[in-house]
């Protein structure tokens, strides 16, 4: 089941009304979210400016503001004469923080962050061979004192996530990956902030679980085996996704 307990259709009569200093803001994102669900597609034309504003209750101004922000998100190309065409998914800038955020909020079958998970035990797992084979005692000395943090803050489900979080953030500091790190740390902030699955903590053996599995993890870079180190980080990543989703 998804997060959200109903599907709200941005065009079936339940848009949202918020303060006009938020109106375009509450546009776009409705639009995106039509997009992603498929409620237009790939194709589609979107309604025309008139239908948009008079079904948002907005002037012609935030419309085409709007119109052009999901442009520039590549979701929809404005053609003079026929109107705003929705485009094929493949030319959409997925790591966009509105795009990425309505996936992640209307994934009824979580397949989006099934693909979130994946995606980012293979960049964390490629992060954390890198940081074996260059680390240095004072980086090893990092990693343990965020292993420390997560050990103490075991009762706080808040802090612990943050130390959690933390933890990660030495690895790939220790990778010295910038493209990769960018990413991952997107997926893992819009996971965080959109889905109630992805923050909650699933289960009581969860936090013990997670810290023998960062246990892993630092004692693979420590030694210096750049194999286990990958291999710690998937396993650790794909297993506390799996608490996740089965709850």
């Amino acid at each position: 089941m998804s997060d959200l307990e109903t599907e709200s259709r941005v065009f079936g009569g339940t848009a949202r009304r918020t303060a006009p200093s938020r109106l375009g803001v509450v546009v776009v994102h409705d639009l995106v979210a039509a997009i992603v669900t498929g409620e237009v597609r790939p194709g589609d034309l979107l309604p025309t400016e008139a239908e948009l504003c008079e079904h948002f209750g907005v002037s012609r101004t935030v419309i085409r503001e709007s119109v052009k922000r999901i442009e520039e998100k590549g979701m929809v190309k404005v053609t003079q004469g026929r109107g705003t065409v929705v485009t094929d998914e493949r030319h959409w800038n997925i790591l966009d923080h509105v795009v990425l955020s309505a996936l992640i909020e209307n994934d009824a079958t979580l397949g989006v962050l099934d693909e979130v998970a994946s995606i980012r035990a293979e960049l964390e797992s490629v992060m954390a061979r890198d940081a074996a084979a260059k680390r240095t005692d004072p980086q090893v000395v990092l990693l343990r004192d965020a292993l420390d943090r997560m050990r103490d803050t075991i009762d706080d489900s808040e802090r612990f996530g943050d130390q959690d979080i933390a933890f990660h953030g030495v690895v790939m500091a220790m990778s010295e990956h910038i493209i990769a790190r960018g990413i991952a740390r997107r997926l893992v902030d819009e996971a965080r902030q959109n889905s109630a699955r992805f923050r909650t903590t699933p289960g009581p053996d969860a936090h013990r679980l997670t810290i023998e599995e960062h246990d892993r993890i630092l004692r693979a870079i420590e030694a210096g085996d750049a194999a286990a180190a990958a291999d710690a980080m998937r396993d650790h990543i794909n297993r506390a996704w799996d608490r996740r989703r089965s709850k």
